[in-house]
């Protein structure tokens, strides 16, 4: 992973109290990017997005209550009503009264999305949005974690595995090749396998248990429909975790998607496998859904001059 300029960090506190840390790269005024990383990750994982859009872009990353450097919460305040009100909070702390940016998730962070789409912050500051490597619904049943046949079997055990409450220990070769199996495909050079083993294994075991739990019994479907902006879905072909299935449920039900990318041979960790593709979705949206918006803006005030 590339090796990200210095930010400018932000402290948000989120609707029941809880301390989100942000970090804010970039210019001040410029076109804004807000990028929600997904379970077990942190603001690094974002590291070759940064790198690549803040020359131009403010580019916004920040910690889920757990993960990096935002604290763990206790038991009760990990649900997805959770995940909304720390974005709200996020982009209360970020981005001026109408601003709007382009908000992306990845994962977990796409669910983010989902669970917000309905919120007045969200509604006030959204100009388009980014669903990489996730789903609403069904996560349990639909992925391929485990090498069998879909049903009641495969998806209890895929329940255990996702929910094993046993440390991850120390990155190891063995530990690499255990998580490139069930969340990057193949191919993925191994100087990123052991990038994402860093960033997962730095989850604590609590958090991510809590989270699994979440994630098991998952239901966004309504929140699909309320995410009423230009919406672009990527996904990985082979993905274990959130299979291609799931994103192509999310373009057919989307009330504005604006492309599916499926990225051939890449798994569940677009972001880091595919930088430059995940990288170019975004930088479209921006050029499509903000630079428009702030033409519009300078014209509107020239006139009124």
């Amino acid at each position: 992973m590339t090796t990200t300029p210095n930010p400018r960090e932000v402290s948000a506190r989120s609707a029941d109290g809880s301390r989100l840390h942000i970090e804010v790269y970039g210019s001040e005024g410029a076109p804004a990017i807000v990028l929600s990383h997904g379970w077990t990750c942190s603001t690094l994982f974002w590291a070759a997005q940064i790198d690549a859009l803040s020359a131009d872009h403010r580019v916004i990353v920040y910690d889920q209550r757990g993960h990096g450097r935002s604290p763990a919460v206790g038991r009760s305040g990990y649900t997805t009503d959770a995940l909304a009100d720390d974005l709200e909070a996020v982009l209360g702390a970020t981005l001026a009264p109408g601003e709007k940016a382009i908000l992306a998730g990845h994962s977990m962070g796409g669910m983010t999305l989902m669970a917000a789409s309905a919120r007045p912050a969200f509604r006030e500051h959204a100009a388009a949005a980014l669903l990489c490597s996730t789903g609403s619904s069904k996560l349990v049943a639909e992925s391929r974690v485990v090498p069998m046949r879909p049903g009641r079997v495969r998806t209890r055990l895929t329940r255990l595995i996702l929910g094993a409450r046993a440390p991850l220990g120390p990155v190891t070769p063995v530990s690499k090749r255990i998580l490139r199996y069930g969340t990057m495909g193949p191919g993925t050079a191994p100087d990123r396998v052991a990038a994402c083993a860093r960033i997962v294994h730095a989850c604590p075991r609590a958090v991510r248990v809590a989270w699994s739990h979440v994630l098991g019994e998952l239901d966004l479907d309504a929140g699909v429909g309320e995410l009423r902006v230009p919406t672009a879905v990527v996904a990985g072909t082979a993905d274990r975790l959130t299979p291609p299935v799931l994103a192509r449920r999310l373009a057919e039900t989307l009330p504005d998607c604006v492309g599916l990318t499926e990225l051939a041979g890449m798994g569940h960790m677009t972001p880091v496998e595919a930088p430059e593709a995940v990288t170019a979705v975004l930088r479209g949206l921006a050029d499509d859904h903000l630079r428009t918006e702030r033409a519009a803006d300078n014209a509107t005030e020239e006139s009124a001059v």
